[in-house]
């Protein structure tokens, strides 16, 4: 088969409220012990907490740190995990940044009109606790001893300006979520984002390369997927690992001699039957479920739902990396499993860049349609498919759509300037 591809500052100004910095260690007046001990191994991040409960355990986790009983990684992203930073207390909120040769750190943001708050420095990182009083939607950022600032790499709230990533306190208009390590112990952890929108969700969405969505400063280019979302779509944005190809990918095949995939199955379940509880128990059940993914993640939004048959509402396959089984060895290819397992009550969006090259064919008789080095962007299998999904009882404009995008070429850039498509599509779900 040819051709097959499988790719994958300073702060905004302005005032919202005015702040005090409360040297005083939170909630305790023994800062060596902590009121109740923390646990310190992985949290079950799929039963969510009642809110509370988790400010208490994140307090209990920073006087741990505190007191020197917690390793300040470890704290940082026990806390991480569970309430999120920075952390609110009865006397304002507590910010936590790591120490490293960039120190002393300070506190800027919206809540002292972007001057310098001084943090204490404890055994390996620095801390304060401020008062806030306009937290809603409050932007911030650490700034080192150079006057470099920097965003909070684990605060829950988040988004991007003219300036890169910043970080907020609280957060009522859209913005973005993290959660750090969220595994079902099958697959590796890794984050979730999620884009929460202004209106009451409708539709939830989860998308695949989470790295590459939002990001403008991404390492293969960021979709700015923010960017083409209605204001009741709630993103997912599930991060890929180093086992990406063996992930994103349900049977194996050969690259050059060497032997990859086939972990697909163990993917899906991670997102049906491990992140979608997560993420419903912390933001509610949506009437529309989709998913959503590029060359190898849009072969895996395929999988997904015709694995998890009749729980998903919709899947977009952008340039999928669709002839995946063929390539080096005779595995069966997705598009045979459409073949041989009908129609599904799924919605599906197809597309690819590239072109015909000429003519479409199965030049190595492997029953899959080959992309010639003229066609690229995995065009003739893309094409393949939508011909089987026909087949097998799709009907255009209700649950089957396709889109040819002449000549645009396989990366993020061509996928960010046209996610619009399928979103558009699944919004009208």
């Amino acid at each position: 088969m040819i051709g097959l591809v499988l790719l994958a500052c300073n702060g905004t100004s302005g005032d919202t409220g005015t702040a005090s910095t409360d040297s005083g260690t939170p909630g305790v007046t023994d800062t060596g012990t902590p009121d109740s001990p923390t646990e310190t191994g992985t949290t079950d991040t799929a039963v969510p907490t009642d809110t509370d409960d988790r400010h208490d355990q994140d307090l209990d986790s920073f006087r741990d740190m505190l007191g020197g009983d917690l390793a300040p990684e470890d704290g940082l992203a026990l806390v991480a995990a569970n309430g999120g930073w920075p952390i609110p207390t009865d006397d304002g909120f507590l910010f936590v940044r790591l120490d490293d040769p960039k120190g002393p750190y300070r506190l800027s943001g919206d809540h002292n009109g972007w001057a310098l708050d001084d943090l204490e420095q404890a055994d390996g990182f620095w801390w304060a606790q401020v008062v806030i009083d306009a937290p809603t939607d409050s932007l911030y950022k650490f700034v080192d001893a150079a006057g470099d600032f920097s965003p909070d790499k684990h605060a829950r709230r988040y988004g991007y300006d003219e300036f890169g990533e910043y970080s907020l306190v609280e957060a009522q208009a859209a913005h973005l979520e993290r959660w750090p390590d969220i595994s079902d112990g099958v697959v590796d952890a890794r984050t979730v984002r999620v884009w929460v929108p202004d209106d009451p969700v409708t539709h939830q969405l989860y998308a695949h390369d989470g790295q590459n969505l939002f990001d403008p400063d991404a390492i293969w280019g960021g979709w700015n997927l923010q960017a083409s979302l209605g204001s009741s779509t709630l993103v997912i944005g599930i991060d890929n690992t180093w086992a990406r190809i063996e992930e994103y990918t349900h049977v194996t095949d050969t690259l050059d001699g060497v032997t990859y995939g086939g972990d697909g199955d163990a993917y899906a379940d991670f997102v049906q039957d491990h992140v979608r509880p997560f993420i419903e128990g912390e933001y509610g059940v949506a009437d529309t479920v989709g998913t959503l993914g590029s060359s190898l993640g849009g072969l895996i939004a395929l999988h997904i739902v015709l694995r998890h048959r009749a729980r998903w509402d919709f899947a977009g396959c952008m340039s999928g990396t669709l002839g995946w089984g063929s390539i080096e060895q005779a595995n069966e290819t997705l598009i045979q499993r459409y073949q041989a397992g009908g129609h599904i009550p799924t919605a599906l969006y197809l597309d690819s860049g590239g072109s015909d090259g000429g003519g479409c064919t199965d030049s190595d008789g492997d029953g899959t349609w080959d992309d010639t080095l003229a066609s690229h962007d995995n065009y003739c299998e893309t094409i393949q498919m939508v011909e089987t999904l026909e087949s097998v009882g799709f009907e255009w404009d209700t649950d089957l759509w396709h889109w040819w995008e002449p000549d645009a070429s396989h990366d993020e850039l061509a996928w960010g300037a046209r996610v619009w498509r399928p979103l558009e599509v699944f919004e009208a779900l």
